[in-house]
């Protein structure tokens, strides 16, 4: 029984409780109160049981206050979308976003209606992805923070709203989120730039200390993609080696992205004795998939042949492995090749990876991407209805409902979870 004085002290402090959640209700940004209370909020505390998706973040257009025109939509980024310059091969799926979230193109829809896109400055259209994440069960993002950008004012101004909103995003809807480095284009005379913005984002933004970032292994989780690959980056393995180890001494756990043939040094991987002592140095090793295979067959030897002896290598060392799956590709209209180069076979290419990570004993899987329709790896909502017209050529998502690729990638966590047997066939269309 509780005595009456507790009691009264009970009651006062549960209705101040009442008041200030009603406060707190009353003061959140009108995008829906039911985003407020996740739920399901994912376990921060580690990458074990997730699968991840790249979220790039890196759309603009013209007007949405961000001064970099019609960025990843087009070629010349002063100029409309059209036919002639476009530089994406999926179209997203618009239905679902409100007046202030979509841009007219000059492309249009069989029906004669404009075709519309988005930005990723928009706020809402960031809350609006991590509101899929959380319907789907999608378990969160590696945030892409592309180096090479962050020297130009109006590009790190775009990157910081971008994170703000995936904060906000990822908190909200109960998902999970890290900082990716990626440091593709990096010069050798701005390799210091990563370790500037990361000082500089934790001193204003302190966005380790949020409950949605991403911890493992008791520390939060730092992503540097772009290690060891023979394609003539200007910075070196030297300073990847002090990068890895520059992020240790500040407390984080290091994801590295390497090429697929890390551990030979062959094909797409610089053949130098040093990587492969760099990358023992990291704590997750992610090896890049996209376009090693072709198709689920491939997919499966790849695993085997491939995957297992990296996962073996990375257990030998005392590391996690991170594999990389992806739904097809594409990259028609950003570099002329033919449309659907890599094809999605309606989702069994993308689901036999995950099969594959699974049955070789991976506890953790990275999709790329959500929202890449560069390159037709995009899983978020895209249309089966792209523009047309002369000169036009976009994918279509084969006849599947435009959440299709959404909902694969929420049964791939169960898999990876144990909550569906492997043996669980393609999921089918709703």
């Amino acid at each position: 029984m509780i005595p009456s004085a507790t009691f009264a002290v009970y009651a006062y402090l549960s209705s101040m409780r009442k008041i200030t959640a009603t406060l707190l209700l009353l003061c959140l940004p009108a995008i829906g109160v039911a985003d407020a209370v996740p739920e399901h909020t994912v376990d921060r505390s580690t990458l074990t049981g997730k699968v991840m998706c790249g979220y790039q973040g890196w759309f603009n257009c013209e007007g949405d206050g961000a001064n970099l025109g019609w960025t990843h939509w087009t070629r010349n980024h002063q100029r409309l979308p059209a036919a002639g310059n476009v530089t994406v091969d999926l179209w997203p799926d618009m239905t679902e976003y409100d007046a202030d979230e979509r841009y007219a193109t000059g492309f249009r829809h069989a029906d004669g209606s404009t075709a519309e896109v988005f930005s990723s400055t928009n706020r809402k259209t960031v809350l609006r992805h991590f509101d899929w994440m959380q319907q789907y069960g999608i378990d969160g993002v590696f945030l892409q923070r592309f180096a090479s950008g962050l020297k130009n004012q109006s590009q790190r101004e775009h990157k910081d709203r971008v994170l703000d909103h995936v904060r906000e995003g990822a908190q909200r809807s109960g998902r999970v989120y890290a900082v990716m480095y990626d440091l593709s284009g990096l010069s050798a005379d701005d390799t210091q730039l990563v370790q500037q913005d990361w000082r500089e984002i934790q001193s204003k933004q302190h966005i380790t200390d949020d409950e949605a970032y991403l911890h493992h292994e008791g520390k939060p989780v730092i992503s540097i993609w772009g290690i060891g690959f023979n394609d003539n980056r200007e910075y070196s393995l030297e300073y990847c080696h002090q990068l890895i180890r520059w992020f240790k001494s500040q407390g984080c756990t290091v994801m590295i992205g390497v090429p697929s043939f890390w551990r030979s040094r062959e094909r797409d991987a610089v053949d130098d004795a040093r990587l492969l002592e760099i990358i023992q140095l990291a704590d997750i090793v992610s090896p890049w998939s996209v376009g090693r295979y072709r198709s689920p067959s491939e997919a499966k030897r790849h695993a085997e042949n491939v995957w297992a002896k990296d996962q073996a290598w990375c257990q030998q060392h005392d590391q996690d492995f991170l594999p990389v799956v992806f739904p097809g590709f594409s990259w028609h209209n950003l570099k002329g090749d033919p449309l659907a180069s890599i094809p999605r076979r309606k989702g069994e290419f993308l689901w036999s990876q995950i099969v594959a990570a699974r049955k070789m004993g991976g506890e953790m899987i990275y999709v790329a991407m959500f929202d890449e329709v560069d390159e037709g790896t995009a899983i978020f909502k895209c249309t089966d209805q792209p523009p047309v017209g002369n000169g036009v050529q976009f994918l279509g998502y084969e006849g599947l409902p435009s959440d299709y690729y959404l909902r694969l990638v929420g049964e791939a966590g169960k898999l990876l979870r144990n909550e569906i047997p492997i043996s669980a066939p393609l999921p089918q269309p709703n």
